[in-house]
């Protein structure tokens, strides 16, 4: 993707990404703080009537700015407020394409948890069985994950998720399969243990396999005090 470039104190305009055929509003100002890594920068906090912009991850934002005779535009996804010294900033994901963001409406817990991922379409094995591949859990709900990844999917292909188990056997969880749809993608910053991060929103064939999600759940935020 490469550096920004941007200066530090860079005013920038800012919009929310719009449909197919519509012109974005660039009706809100923010500033560059300055630069991450190749992926994420920081912006202070763009203010609305006097009060600061809810954050929506699911939001795709649109950030203008001026280069020398160049206008440029860097589009990106809030990712987190971050607080250095006695100011807050909006860490931003930068992406090159557009994506599509389903909103969770329950709460996450950030927490990392290893797991397991598969498609009953990839290739079998010599023993006849599909090889899973690793990743870890950046946050967990009881309707959908945030997964770390070495692999990339499309938004709306769907992925075998297995849980690991957690405590013992007569006072925890056990290993728990779930099925989720890739909303969205982005990349990890070079250097990491994981290329990806992956947004899941998770799918119940009943009532049962929902419950037993929040049970799941309810212990990972018992066991580590979320």
């Amino acid at each position: 993707m490469g550096a920004c470039g941007i200066k530090r104190g860079t005013k920038m305009q800012l919009a929310k990404e719009t449909t197919a055929g519509q012109q974005p509003v660039f009706d809100m100002i923010t500033t560059f703080y300055k630069e991450l890594d190749e992926s994420a920068f920081l912006v202070s906090v763009p203010m609305v009537d006097g009060k600061a912009l809810p954050i929506d991850e699911s939001q795709k934002f649109l950030f203008k700015y001026e280069e020398g005779e160049e206008t440029r535009i860097v589009a990106g996804y809030v990712d987190d407020a971050v607080k250095e010294g006695i100011r807050r900033y909006w860490k931003i994901r930068r992406v090159t394409e557009n994506r599509q963001f389903i909103k969770r409406a329950d709460v996450r817990m950030k927490v990392e948890l290893p797991l397991q991922f598969m498609q009953d379409t990839w290739p079998l094995n010599s023993r006849g069985e599909i090889d899973k591949e690793s990743g870890e859990t950046m946050d967990i709900s009881n309707n959908g994950l945030a997964v770390y990844m070495n692999r990339w999917f499309e938004v709306g292909e769907s992925c075998i998720f297995t849980l690991p188990r957690l405590g013992s056997a007569s006072e925890g969880m056990p290993e728990t399969e779930v099925v989720g749809v890739i909303c969205w993608m982005r990349e990890m910053p070079k250097g990491g243990p994981f290329r990806f991060v992956t947004g899941v929103q998770l799918r119940f064939a009943n009532t049962d396999e929902k419950i037993k999600m929040q049970e799941y759940v309810a212990y990972v935020k018992k066991r580590y005090k979320l």
